[in-house]
């Protein structure tokens, strides 16, 4: 179950970046006030504040605000990527054994579940592992994307041929829904095929975002387009060392430091005693 929902967690963040809690009842555009709550005075607020500060320092050009403090945010939640993609790798390691176990055990569940747990301690693998980072690094994107929606400095920008307050009908949208596409493609074959179903979901995302690009300002496609590009040359540097598997220590093959212990002194024992023999 907890890997079903760590695989939806793209479909889950995209929801949620469209969701209408930036806007006010009347359609109008909600600004940021530190008054509302903690999510506008300790998340969006002080990302809105830094945007319009890197802005100060580039002359006021707010798209290459958008794209250094993107680059900023994505290296701060860098080590909690690196260490999703890591247990991921293990759980992917582990698959054929979680196979057998589940082949050998099939009419057997809650022994099945006590040989996988055994698989998951003897390989020191946890597997919540991997949806923890996840959800640790969701409000800071989401409230990055609240951030450059919600600024009105930003609605008000030009940037190259750009109004970043209003749509851009087809070059933006078009560009984001091809690095999305891309940045899926790039996937390891491994990964993709673990998602198995998901695979479908995962291959309508890049319409979705041109469908959501045509009707955002362009300073969200921009954030997007900043974003994946990252991912991209990320995901390159993660996946491109193909080198070793990890070593897989099956729950048959520890056994016990006792039992160890135990069987070398019966074998001292034994060799001490045929020694008398002679």
């Amino acid at each position: 179950m907890v890997r079903r929902l760590y695989k939806l967690w793209p479909l889950a963040l995209l929801l949620l970046l469209a969701g209408c809690s930036t806007t006010t009842k009347d359609g109008g555009i909600r600004l940021i006030d530190p008054k509302n709550g903690i999510w506008d005075r300790f998340f969006v607020g002080p990302l809105s504040e830094f945007l319009k500060f890197i802005a100060d320092i580039t002359g006021g050009a707010y798209g290459i605000s958008i794209l250094i403090v993107t680059i900023i945010v994505r290296f701060l939640v860098l080590p909690l990527t690196l260490k999703q993609q890591k247990s991921s790798k293990a759980m992917q390691a582990l698959q054929p054994e979680l196979a057998k176990i589940k082949e050998k055990y099939k009419d057997e569940p809650q022994k099945q579940q006590e040989e996988t747990m055994k698989l998951f301690t003897s390989n020191n693998v946890n597997p919540m592992a991997g949806c923890f980072p996840i959800f640790i690094q969701m409000p800071v994107l989401i409230a990055l994307y609240h951030a450059i929606f919600r600024t009105p400095e930003i609605r008000a920008h030009e940037f190259l041929w750009l109004q970043l307050g209003t749509p851009d009908p087809w070059v933006l949208p078009i560009i984001a829904a091809l690095t999305t596409f891309l940045q899926q493609k790039l996937m390891p074959k491994q990964q993709m095929q673990q998602m198995g179903a998901m695979q479908t979901i995962m291959l309508i995302f890049p319409v979705m975002i041109f469908f959501m690009s045509r009707s955002f300002p362009a300073a969200l496609p921009l954030y997007w387009i900043y974003s994946n590009i990252f991912t991209i040359i990320q995901n390159f540097f993660i996946y491109r060392d193909k080198g070793t598997t990890p070593i897989v220590v099956t729950a048959t093959e520890t056994t016990s430091p006792a039992k160890k212990k135990s069987g070398s002194n019966n074998s001292k024992n034994g060799k001490s005693a045929k020694k008398p023999s002679k």
